[in-house]
């Protein structure tokens, strides 16, 4: 469905992500969202060797890959079957920060056509990265626990 429809993410392989990288290295964790018996959006973070842009010096949460179903996508079902699987894992991404004390930092490159999601989700703009593509890369900043109502 997702070559069908010329998404951007069309060649990721979930199955490679999920076993190979996450099983061989301890510094990244993958998550599902599920219901009704299916997936309905997958992430994958890293969570001990990135530094924020933003605030030089600080750890956060790199999210290494982030998708939502097929049926789940405007550009391809209308209306989607699940609204807001991006932004709940983006959410949890966030809380995750939260837990390991980067204040709610988290960073990613974002494929062209999913940087207006990243500015509507309140992302900042960091500018393109010629390191990694020249994909722009977004980040949040500081998030006080009090906002999740975590201690």
């Amino acid at each position: 469905m997702l070559k069908l429809y010329e998404q951007e993410d069309k060649f990721w392989d979930w199955q490679f992500k999920l076993e190979f990288i996450i099983s061989r290295q301890a510094n990244r964790e993958g998550y599902a969202i599920e219901y009704e018996g299916e997936t309905q959006g997958l992430m994958i973070i890293e969570t001990q060797l990135h530094g924020s842009r933003l605030a030089e010096g600080e750890r956060l949460i790199y999210v290494d890959g982030i998708a939502s179903a097929p049926w789940n996508r405007e550009v391809i079902e209308r209306p989607p079957k699940y609204k807001g699987v991006g932004t709940a894992l983006l959410i949890f991404a966030r809380t995750r920060s939260l837990e390991l004390g980067y204040d709610g930092r988290v960073g990613l490159h974002s494929l062209p056509g999913a940087e207006k999601f990243y500015d509507l989700q309140g992302m900042i703009d960091v500018g393109e990265d010629e390191d990694y593509d020249d994909l722009v890369y977004f980040e949040y900043g500081l998030w006080r626990s009090s906002v999740l109502g975590v201690s």
